[in-house]
C-alpha cells in the first residue's frame, strides 16, 4: 500500500469538509447525487469518446497501481544480472537456460532467450528497444485517460451548474424546489473542479511516474543483456548497473 497516495487523498477531503464546517456550512449540502452523476458520467463519457475501449479499460485498471504500486525490485534484479554475468563468463552464455526457467516476467524471459539463442548484441538492442517503445506507448495511452478526465471534469461541472440553474428558473413559482436546484448548480462545479485537481490529475501524474520507473527498469535490463552478450567483464556490468540504483 502506498500510504502517501492514500494519505494525500484523505488530507484533501478532510481539508474541504473541515473548511465547509468552519464556514458554518452543512457537510450534507455537499452530497448531491445528481451533481455527481452529471460530472462522473459526463467526464468519463467524453474520455471514452476520445479513447479506444482497450486503452480506456486499461487506464481504469491502472488506478490500483496508484495505491498499490509495484515493488521496486531493481536491487534484487541487479543481483540476478550480476549472477547471470558471472555464470555466462564461466560456463558460457548458452548455459543461462537454467536461469531462464526460474523467471516469470515475460520481458526478462524474452531478453534471456535472445542471449541464449546467440543473438548479436546490437540485434538484441534493436529487438528489445522496439518492445519497450510499444510498451511505453500502450501504457501512456492508458494513463492519458486520467489527464483527459482532469481536463473535461471542470467543464462538465459547469455544464451541471447550468442544468441546475435551468431547473431553478423552471421552478421560480415554487420556492420549495429552488433550494435543490441551486445546490445541484453549485455542487456540480465543486465536484468538477475538485475531482479534476484532487483526483484525476494527481492520478495521471502518479501513473506517469510509475511508467517512467518501469521504463528505467527495462532499460537497465536491456543494457545489461547487451553488455553480457558483448562479453563484458562482470565488473563492467556491475558498474553500469550502479547508475540505475542510485
Amino acid at each position: 500500500m502506498d500510504w502517501s497516495s492514500l494519505g494525500g487523498l484523505v488530507l484533501a477531503l478532510i481539508g474541504i469538509l473541515l473548511g465547509q464546517a468552519i464556514e458554518g456550512g452543512q457537510i450534507s449540502s455537499l452530497i448531491q447525487p445528481a451533481a455527481l452523476l452529471i460530472v462522473m458520467c459526463g467526464t468519463f463519457g467524453a474520455v471514452l469518446l476520445q479513447s479506444n475501449t482497450a486503452s480506456f479499460i486499461a487506464g481504469l485498471k491502472m488506478v490500483r497501481q496508484v495505491f498499490s504500486p509495484p515493488l521496486d525490485d531493481r536491487q534484487a534484479l541487479a543481483n540476478r544480472i550480476i549472477l547471470w554475468s558471472n555464470f555466462a563468463r564461466k560456463e558460457g552464455i548458452f548455459m543461462l537456460e537454467t536461469y531462464l526457467k526460474k523467471e516469470t516476467d515475460p520481458f526478462i524471459q524474452k531478453g534471456l532467450k535472445l542471449m541464449i539463442d546467440g543473438t548479436p548484441p546490437e540485434k538484441i538492442r534493436q529487438v528489445i528497444a522496439i518492445d519497450m517503445h510499444f510498451f511505453e506507448i500502450q501504457e501512456r495511452n492508458a494513463a492519458k485517460i486520467w489527464s483527459a478526465a482532469g481536463g473535461y471534469a471542470p467543464t462538465v461541472g459547469i455544464l451541471g451548474a447550468v442544468l441546475g440553474l435551468i431547473h431553478v428558473m423552471e421552478n421560480l413559482s415554487d420556492p420549495s424546489r429552488l433550494g435543490s436546484g441551486i445546490a445541484v448548480a453549485f455542487v456540480a462545479t465543486i465536484y468538477g473542479v475538485g475531482l479534476a485537481n484532487l483526483v484525476f490529475l494527481p492520478v495521471s501524474n502518479k501513473l506517469k511516474s510509475l511508467i517512467q520507473h518501469e521504463m528505467m527498469r527495462r532499460e537497465m535490463l536491456l543494457n545489461a543483456w547487451v553488455s553480457i552478450a558483448s562479453g563484458d567483464h562482470p565488473r563492467v556490468v556491475e558498474e553500469r548497473l550502479l547508475a540505475y540504483l542510485r
